[in-house]
């Protein structure tokens, strides 16, 4: 493949990579159970859209300025992580109850916001755009004359196939939502493990240290 060397062995491992657990995995599996499968597929279609923005910043070599400055990477944690705390205060005070024929009715759910969570949560993750300098150009022939061109395609795969997994992870924890959204105790429960690991989430980011 034009620029790309190796690209069997990339999409074996970028897959290998999707299937292990990650902040974006965690974000998608609280959207999907505390408010349903239209939700968590949103959150999806928002994360991928913030490996995309990775992608084309490291494609023109924008994310070295994180890999090198440690000032800036600290500044893209930090917003990170209080982003995330803030989500998960929100899902901690949030009353809603998860009952589908409420949210259609009173239109609860607002799906641009929870697109723009994802989006955040992943743009403002440092460590994924480390990961995208460090991984992708390990596949790019280094005597190829343009290198932006192979870089956007292995972003594009790898951005691919994790969207496809996230969705299917984003079916599959909606129907914990199905069963459960008629219960109007555990609903609280729910949203109340949701903001918690969210939370958690944030300290995590907040804890990350570069490496």
């Amino acid at each position: 493949m034009i620029g790309i060397v190796h690209f069997e062995t990339f999409l074996l491992a970028g897959i290998l990579l999707n299937l292990t657990p990650g902040n974006d995995t965690i974000f998608i599996l609280t959207k999907s159970i505390g408010q349903g499968k239209k939700a968590g597929i949103i959150s999806t279609l928002g994360i991928a859209t913030g490996s995309v923005g990775h992608t084309i910043l490291a494609a023109f070599g924008l994310s070295i300025i994180i890999a090198k400055s440690i000032l800036f990477f600290n500044v893209i944690k930090y917003l990170g992580a209080a982003y995330l705390l803030y989500l998960g205060y929100k899902m901690l005070t949030n009353r809603t109850q998860l009952n589908t024929d409420r949210i259609i009715q009173t239109k609860s759910v607002d799906y641009l916001k929870i697109y723009r969570d994802g989006f955040f949560t992943n743009i403002l993750n440092p460590k994924v755009a480390l990961f995208f300098i460090a991984f992708l150009p390990q596949f790019i022939d280094l005597t190829f004359r343009n290198t932006v061109f192979p870089f956007l395609l292995l972003g594009a795969t790898f951005i691919t196939t994790g969207t496809i997994w996230c969705l299917i992870l984003a079916i599959f924890a909606s129907g914990i939502f199905a069963k459960l959204k008629d219960n109007k105790k555990m609903s609280t429960y729910i949203n109340k493990i949701c903001g918690l690991t969210l939370i958690g989430l944030g300290i995590k980011v907040a804890l990350i240290d570069k490496k």
